[in-house]
């Protein structure tokens, strides 16, 4: 089997395309604070709380992880890094960045350097000096860069995507199985998602890792979008009960070494007919329309106008309320976005969901959701889950 990971080789060309960067636009080094940008560039997955981590590279290449006392151990066994240096707790009588302010000054960084943010940002409680006072410089914003870099995806990180796909099409098979009337979301999800990591676990445990600070392996369920309530599409979970005639819009995914695909499908329970039905097969062409329209070359935007012009041409507009898709990767939602007000030009290498919706209030909500791979001169559909009403018709 591939390895189920990214390669030193590879985390060693991410920072040597950043040390590049650096160069040319004549940086002392760079400061990241975004815990996705960390991980994207030393491996490193650890979960954001009020106590700052920074990950710290000059333009000799030396790499540092500045980290509190209670993460020195798993930082220096994870990360692919020259140095760890840490404090002790926050809040303490001398702040952690007075601490860090020290590491920037060994390492030779300041007046024009990079930075993500222009400090830790204030999560959670934490309050705390800005990179600005501490060095007197303004940090060069660095955002953009990174997200370039990241939306272009490697053959390594298609394979995580690709492994993602796969038990998260084993937890929804399994979701579908145990949805029933009468049967409440949260039965039919945690069993379908224990059932799910239990068996991913038995096949290839040795070589799995999440990396994510979300979830420890295949999941699947409906976050609230049951009957009615489906026409919210970022509904939250109520352990409501499945009812004949019910609409259901359901998510699987599964971290693989922190990276995530998108599985979403609309189900009835009972058959379906008149609106419900005509709905569907709405739902179904807006989804192939985006299909068609995302090939090299063409801008985000292009591809979302060609979906918002079948709603328009349909008279469903009524029923809309977001854009086509976004890219995924180490984020659930990733740039750029399939978007009109996104120009970005797609290339080969870029992976987005394709999840174009209707939502009526009167019936629910319609929504599939595919992630797809850019091509040379398409894409490849990498989600095989069932797509038309009669397989994802729940049998009274």
């Amino acid at each position: 089997m591939t390895s189920l990971s990214i390669s030193p080789a590879e985390y060693q060309t991410r920072t040597d395309q950043m040390l590049e960067y650096l160069r040319v636009e004549k940086l002392t080094g760079v400061v990241l604070f975004d815990h996705y940008y960390i991980l994207y560039y030393t491996g490193f997955a650890f979960i954001p709380t009020e106590r700052p981590i920074a990950f710290v590279m000059n333009t000799r290449g030396e790499r540092g992880l500045f980290v509190p006392r209670l993460e020195v151990e798993h930082a220096r066994s994870n990360a692919l890094i020259n140095r760890v240096d840490f404090y002790l707790e926050y809040p303490l009588d001398t702040h952690p960045m007075r601490v860090f302010e020290k590491m920037l000054i060994e390492m030779g960084i300041g007046g024009q350097f990079g930075a993500d943010t222009d400090g830790y940002p204030w999560i959670l409680g934490y309050r705390g000096p800005s990179l600005s006072e501490l060095t007197g410089g303004t940090p060069h914003q660095v955002v953009g860069y990174i997200e370039d870099q990241m939306m272009i995806k490697s053959p390594a990180e298609l394979n995580l995507i690709c492994e993602s796909i796969k038990w998260a099409n084993l937890a929804h098979m399994l979701l579908q199985r145990y949805t029933r009337v009468g049967v409440t979301e949260t039965y039919a999800s945690m069993r379908a998602g224990m059932e799910a990591t239990l068996t991913m676990l038995d096949a290839i445990g040795p070589l799995y890792s999440a990396q994510s600070a979300f979830s420890d392996g295949p999941a699947a369920g409906y976050r609230g979008q049951i009957g009615r309530n489906a026409a919210i599409p970022h509904a939250l979970a109520n352990n409501i009960t499945f009812q004949p005639g019910d609409v259901l819009v359901s998510g699987a995914s599964t971290p693989m070494w922190g990276y995530n695909s998108e599985l979403e499908r609309t189900m009835v329970v009972g058959p379906a007919t008149g609106d419900k039905k005509r709905m569907f097969e709405h739902m179904l062409s807006l989804q192939n329309t985006a299909f068609s329209a995302i090939r090299p070359g063409v801008s985000c935007c292009d591809v979302d106008r060609a979906v918002r012009g079948y709603y328009e041409t349909h008279d469903l507009m009524p029923f809309w309320k977001h854009h086509t898709g976004h890219a995924i990767g180490l984020r659930y939602h990733e740039g750029p976005f399939l978007d009109i007000g996104d120009q970005t030009l797609i290339q080969p290498g870029m992976i987005f969901t394709v999840e174009p919706g209707l939502y009526s209030l009167e019936l629910g909500g319609f929504r599939h959701s595919d992630t797809v791979a850019v091509t040379g001169d398409g894409i490849e559909i990498l989600t095989y889950y069932p797509r038309d009403l009669p397989s994802l018709t729940i049998p009274m």
